[in-house]
C-alpha cells in the first residue's frame, strides 16, 4: 500500500487499522428528522486514525472528519480534484514563475467560538504543520508562509510549484484557533516538534471553523461531531454526525438495516444485490503497481531489462480489473485516471505472452525464479493483495517465470519495502494531494523509485523530463510532460502499474448529493 514520505508506500494509517478495527459496538443510533436534535447521519467505517489535530493527523478517517470540523483556504466541490475552489480564501493570484500565492481572506468566516479567522490563524495554522514535523509535514516543505495584513496570505515556495492550489485542500491544512490553540500548548516555531503540547486538547476541542465542532473523540469506538452553532456559511442538513469503527461485513448488514447511512469500506462484491440503497461506484484513485528491484546487488534477475519486459507484457491486466470487480480500471500509467496527465485508458499495456516469452529468452535466464513480497494482512478498497499476488504468480508462470510469493505482515514487508531489498514487490500508492508532482516519487532516484532500486542515473532522458514537470507552470505543458513520462516508464523500467480498485460508497435514498472523494472519501458538508 502507499507509505506516506514520512512513513513509506503503504500508509502507516492502514497498519493502525489492524489494530482498532472491531465491530459497530458502543454507537450512537441515528434519530429520526425533526425534533431537538434534528437529523443525525451515522457512517460506517474501518477506522484509520491516530489524531484529529491537523498537525499531526494523515489518515484516511481523519481526513474524513477534519474535512467537516476545520476550513482549509481552497477546497473541492463533489468528487471533482481537478479543480481547487475557494473555501476561507474568497480568491488568489499566482505569480508567473508559481513561486508566490496570494490569498485573500472571505471577511465572514468564524470560529466555533465566534472570533473572526485572520491570516494570523492561517500563518500560525500552516506552520505550525511544518514545525511539529508530524505526518503531513512534507506538505509544507519548502514552503513559508506569511500574513501582511489581516485578509491577506502570502504562501512562498523556494521552486516553481504548481501543485500548492492542490495541496491546500487538504485537511490537514486546516485553520485552528490561534489564540485558544496557543493557550492549551500549541507552538508554530521551529521546535515546535518537541514544544507542542496540544494535541490532547484538540481531540477534546476542535478549534476550527467548518460546519462541525468535535463533540467526542475515540480512535477505536466512534467519533461525533455535532453542528457549529457559529459557522459563517450553509447549516448543514444533519444536526449531528457518528462515524463508527466498523468492519466492512458489519457495514453491510448495518447500511441494510438502516443501522446507518453510509458505509464506507465494501467491496465490490460486497455492495452487490444492496436493494433500495444508492450505491456510488467509480475508480479509486489509489493505484496498484508491481516492481521488479532494478538494483542488480539485489538481484541479477529482477535487474535484467529483458526480463522486466517479460514481466511486463506477462501480467493479464484484465484479469486483475475483473478480480478487482465491477469499478476498477486498469491504470494505463502511475498517475490515477482522475488527475491531470493521467494516460487515456487505451495506453495500458496490453497483455503480450508471446512477446514476454521472447523477452525472457534474449534476457538469457533460464527458468529463473523470483520472490515477489506484499503485506498480506490489509485491504485496499475490499481487495486483498495476496489475491492479485496469486494471479501475478499465474501469469508469469505461462510466460516461464517462477514466482514465489513471500507474503509478511504489513510491518514486516514494510521493512523490506523501505529498505529497498525486495526482489520483487507488490504495492499500493494513494494520493497524497490531488496533482501529478506527487507521482515523480517514482522515478528514478526518487521516493518509490528507490524503493524498487531504481538509482538516480539510470534513466537519464527521463529524470529530465521529470526536473522538466516539476517547474513547469502551464498545465498543458505540464500535462504533456507527465504524458510523455509515463509513456517511458511503460515503455521500459522497474515499475508496472497495474489497477485502480473501485471505491464504493453504499448509502440510504434519503442521504443525497453524495458522492466519493479522492482525499476525504465523503464531503459530510456537501450531503443533504
Amino acid at each position: 500500500m502507499k507509505i506516506r514520505r514520512s512513513a513509506g508506500a503503504l500508509t502507516a494509517a492502514v497498519a493502525l487499522s489492524l489494530l482498532t478495527a472491531c465491530g459497530g459496538g458502543n454507537a450512537a443510533a441515528p434519530s429520526s428528522p425533526g425534533g431537538q436534535g434534528g437529523k443525525t447521519l451515522v457512517i460506517d467505517t474501518a477506522f484509520q486514525l491516530k489524531t484529529t489535530d491537523p498537525a499531526r493527523m494523515f489518515e484516511p478517517t481523519g481526513l474524513l472528519i477534519d474535512q467537516a470540523v476545520y476550513d482549509t483556504l481552497l477546497t473541492f466541490k463533489g468528487g471533482d480534484v481537478t479543480k481547487p475552489v475557494p473555501a476561507l480564501a474568497e480568491s488568489f493570484t499566482a505569480s508567473d514563475d508559481a513561486k508566490t500565492f496570494t490569498f485573500k481572506l472571505r471577511p465572514d468566516a468564524k470560529f466555533s467560538d465566534g472570533t473572526p479567522v485572520t491570516s494570523a490563524d492561517v500563518a500560525f495554522s500552516l506552520n505550525r504543520v511544518k514545525n511539529v514535523k508530524g505526518n503531513p509535514s512534507f506538505l509544507m516543505a519548502g514552503l513559508t508562509v506569511t500574513a501582511p495584513d489581516p485578509a491577506t496570505v502570502v504562501v512562498a515556495s523556494e521552486e516553481p510549484n504548481t501543485a500548492i492550489p492542490f495541496i491546500l485542500p487538504n485537511p490537514a491544512l486546516g485553520i485552528v484557533n490561534s489564540a485558544v490553540a496557543k493557550k492549551n500548548g500549541a507552538s508554530d516555531a521551529e521546535g515546535a516538534d518537541k514544544s507542542d503540547t496540544a494535541e490532547a486538547f484538540l481531540n477534546k476541542q476542535s478549534q476550527g471553523s467548518g460546519p462541525y465542532v468535535l463533540e467526542s473523540y475515540s480512535t477505536t469506538s466512534q467519533v461525533v461531531l455535532k453542528v457549529n452553532e457559529k459557522y459563517w456559511g450553509p447549516k448543514p442538513a444533519y444536526s449531528r454526525v457518528v462515524v463508527r469503527n466498523t468492519q466492512a461485513n458489519v457495514q453491510r448488514l448495518n447500511v441494510q438495516k438502516g443501522e446507518s447511512q453510509i458505509a464506507v469500506d465494501l467491496s465490490p462484491e460486497q455492495a452487490k444485490g444492496m436493494g433500495d440503497l444508492q450505491v456510488v461506484n467509480g475508480a479509486s484513485p489509489n493505484v496498484f503497481f508491481l516492481f521488479t528491484n532494478d538494483n542488480p546487488e539485489i538481484s541479477k534477475i529482477s535487474s535484467n531489462p529483458k526480463f522486466q519486459e517479460a514481466v511486463r507484457y506477462g501480467i493479464d491486466y484484465q484479469g486483475l480489473v475483473d478480480l478487482a470487480g465491477e469499478g476498477a480500471v486498469q491504470a494505463p500509467g502511475i498517475v490515477p485516471s482522475v488527475f491531470l496527465g493521467a494516460l487515456p485508458a487505451a495506453d495500458g499495456i496490453k497483455r503480450d505472452v508471446a512477446k514476454a516469452k521472447a523477452a525472457l529468452a534474449e534476457s538469457g535466464l533460464q527458468n529463473p525464479t523470483v520472490k515477489l513480497n506484499y503485506p498480506s494482512d490489509v485491504q485496499v478498497n475490499g481487495l486483498n493483495f495476496g489475491d492479485l499476488a496469486a494471479r501475478v504468480q499465474a501469469n508469469l508462470k505461462e510466460v516461464g517465470i517462477n514466482v514465489e510469493l513471500a507474503p509478511a505482515s504489513v510491518q514486516t514487508a514494510l521493512e523490506s519495502y523501505r529498505g529497498g531489498t525486495e526482489e520483487l514487490g507488490l504495492w499500493q500508492w494513494g494520493p497524497d494531494f490531488p496533482d501529478p508532482s506527487n507521482y515523480l516519487n517514482f522515478l528514478p532516484g526518487q521516493l518509490v523509485g528507490l524503493r524498487a532500486g531504481w538509482a538516480e542515473g539510470a534513466a537519464p532522458e527521463l529524470e529530465e523530463l521529470g526536473a522538466k514537470a516539476r517547474t513547469t507552470v502551464d498545465d498543458t505543458a505540464r500535462s504533456a510532460l507527465y504524458v510523455d513520462i509515463q509513456h517511458k516508464m511503460n515503455e521500459g523500467g522497474p515499475i508496472m502499474p497495474l489497477i485502480q480498485p473501485a471505491q464504493i460508497l453504499v448509502a440510504a435514498k434519503s442521504v443525497t448529493n453524495l458522492q466519493s472523494n479522492a482525499l476525504w472519501l465523503v464531503n459530510v458538508r456537501e450531503l443533504g
